[in-house]
């Protein structure tokens, strides 16, 4: 680590639970000072803070906001200025549902909410914080998905928001080029969150595990210390950058590999 990261702010959107999570504990566990958002009363806080103590991090900031309020993005922002003259790094990881059964069930709406929760907020946080600290985070990473490139099913509100985060990150890394910032995307395979089993079912997990592998899913806490990997001062060379989150498993879910197995697999 050639950064160090004590008492400094690092803030995460959906930073209670899976990834955002994992991530704020990643941080915490080099000193920074995380803040972590949720909403609508989704955390249970003493259970935060106490994986955080058992890290031996300092302890979060846990504020309700969300992130596609304005006003409630200001506010957070507010409190973090009352302690730092900067945030440091800035991880854009909420993600917002709206699942769809094929064309006939397409709205507008749940495209354009899919986008105010899971794409906006990577350029309206970066705003506000230019506003109010005079400068832009040292680090931005915005949490992505494979949707782009993949079929999931009921997927692809977020597939479309994920794409469209990645398209901003690109253009803003070449606007802010002079600045003192560098923006990535991390693009993620499966990682087994609670969010996982939400969207597409025990049953999903289940058949994945056995036809794909276990090695097929990721952890949280791979992705949390690939995010810390890219603000640590060793890539700083990396700028608009998609990388993929994914331990090589590119060939994960292809038919070849499948044929291979068919014996063990039972096919």
């Amino acid at each position: 680590m050639r950064n160090d990261f004590s008492g400094k702010a690092v803030v995460i959107t959906g930073g209670t639970k899976g990834i955002g999570l994992a991530t704020g504990l990643a941080f915490g566990r080099h000193g920074a000072h995380a803040y972590l958002t949720h909403r609508w009363s989704s955390a249970d806080e003493n259970e935060v803070r106490a994986k955080f103590a058992a890290a031996g991090a300092p302890e979060p900031a846990i504020v309700e906001a969300d992130v596609s309020s304005d006003e409630d993005t200001v506010r957070l922002l507010e409190e973090v200025k009352r302690q730092h003259d900067r945030v440091e790094v800035f991880v854009s990881n909420v993600c917002a549902v709206q699942p769809a059964t094929g064309i006939l069930s397409y709205q507008r709406r749940s495209l354009l909410k899919s986008l105010d929760y899971s794409a906006w907020p990577f350029v309206a946080y970066l705003q506000h914080m230019a506003r109010l600290f005079g400068r832009y985070p040292r680090y931005a990473v915005g949490i992505s998905s494979d949707g782009p490139n993949s079929y999931f099913s009921h997927y692809e509100y977020v597939a479309a928001s994920k794409a469209t985060m990645e398209v901003l990150c690109r253009y803003l890394s070449y606007h802010l080029r002079a600045e003192d910032i560098r923006l990535n995307m991390l693009r993620t395979r499966n990682v087994l969150t609670d969010a996982v089993y939400e969207i597409f079912g025990p049953a999903y997990v289940e058949f994945m595990g056995k036809y794909a592998g276990e090695e097929y899913f990721l952890r949280p806490e791979e992705i949390g210390n690939a995010v810390l990997a890219l603000c640590s001062g060793m890539l700083d060379a990396l700028s608009g950058q998609v990388i993929q989150v994914d331990k090589g498993m590119a060939f994960a879910d292809t038919l070849m590999r499948h044929m291979e197995k068919r014996e063990e697999l039972g096919l």
